[in-house]
């Protein structure tokens, strides 16, 4: 059975899109079909996988606002370092407001990705930083959630208003959805600071779902999405990053 992981947190910048590409990577290594989904209009997966956002005539917007509301296929760009893809661009901004008055419209994430589930065993969102309607619409379309918290204190404490949400979407309209667990990010161990915050991480959400272990700062992982690939494929001596990509995976497949 498919597994759709929306990966989200309302604040920026804090590893949604680069945690989606690179355990999307290590899943499809393991002889996982991946597909990634970027629903966030800054189009930052896309441009992640070495695609250029302006230069696309299709993306997930033409799934979700379809002209013909019988035909909305998705554009999907195949084989992306062993991986698909359903891209994005700004014009998904518009999206937020074209959807306000659409009929069914939190479903319609879900409507679009439905024909598609059989051809994969992970579908990956890449969620926008914010609470609106795309977000919520992921969840919506999801059976799990997994969360990247960056190591510090004020991204700590917005996790209140996350979990809520998720809480919201469950109760209203996804039963089955489930935090499949929180990802620290941006840590550096040496900062006395991102020790208490993680800490306090493991302390106040463990007991909800896993708490993995944290994704370190790493000038690397910024190259490599400059360079439009994985960390594997940019920079495969990080073995110790790697490593924690690979365990993620291993997490994901057997959650």
């Amino acid at each position: 059975m498919s597994r759709t992981i929306a990966v989200f947190n309302q604040a920026g910048g804090v590893g949604k899109t680069t945690t989606t590409q690179n355990l999307g990577y290590h899943l499809a290594i393991g002889c996982n079909r991946v597909l990634l989904v970027d629903i966030d209009p800054q189009g930052s997966l896309t441009s992640f996988m070495g695609v250029e956002p302006s230069d696309l005539d299709k993306t997930i917007y033409n799934s979700l606002v379809p002209e013909d509301d019988l035909d909305p296929t998705l554009p999907i760009h195949h084989n992306l370092h062993d991986m698909d893809l359903v891209p994005a661009n700004i014009l998904l901004a518009n999206a937020e407001q074209e959807l306000i008055f659409a009929e069914l419209r939190e479903l319609r994430l879900q409507q679009v990705l439905n024909p598609v589930l059989d051809n994969y065993d992970f579908i990956l969102i890449d969620c926008p930083p914010s609470l609106g309607i795309l977000s919520y619409i992921s969840l919506v379309a999801a059976t799990d959630v997994l969360v990247p918290i960056e190591c510090q204190y004020k991204a700590l404490k917005g996790t209140d208003s996350l979990l809520k949400t998720v809480a919201r979407v469950k109760k209203r309209l996804n039963p089955k959805l489930r935090i499949a667990g929180f990802l620290p990010t941006m840590y550096q161990s040496r900062n006395s600071l991102d020790k208490r915050t993680l800490e306090s991480i493991q302390e106040q959400l463990s007991s909800i779902a896993p708490v993995f272990p944290p994704l370190p700062r790493a000038t690397a992982l910024a190259e490599a999405a400059e360079m439009g690939k994985p960390l594997a494929l940019s920079h495969n001596k990080h073995k110790a990053t790697l490593k924690l990509f690979d365990e993620l995976a291993t997490a994901m497949e057997q959650a």
